[in-house]
């Protein structure tokens, strides 16, 4: 039996699946879904997936330049062009 590093829930795992797993291959945590990845076989550990926190920064990054973007686009509608029409 092994515990998910991020919430300490217990995996359970099939006979078959185990037999079947090899360091690296990924795992979902059925209680708060983090993406997990077998660390060691005997006894059996799990990682948090790097590669998904990874992507998931990336993603977080972009998301802001392009809110970033955004707000500096609708500045360049707010400046004074000297065009007043009254």
């Amino acid at each position: 039996m092994a515990t998910c590093p991020e919430c300490d829930a217990e995996i359970l795992i099939d006979d078959d699946d185990l037999e079947d797993m090899e360091v690296g291959d990924p795992w979902d945590c059925d209680e708060c879904a983090s993406h997990l990845r077998v660390a060691i076989l005997r006894p059996l550990e799990f990682d948090v997936d790097d590669e998904d926190e990874e992507e998931d920064d990336e993603k977080e990054k972009s998301d802001d330049a392009e809110v970033t973007d955004e707000i500096e686009d609708d500045d360049d509608d707010d400046k004074d062009d000297g065009n007043w029409d009254e």
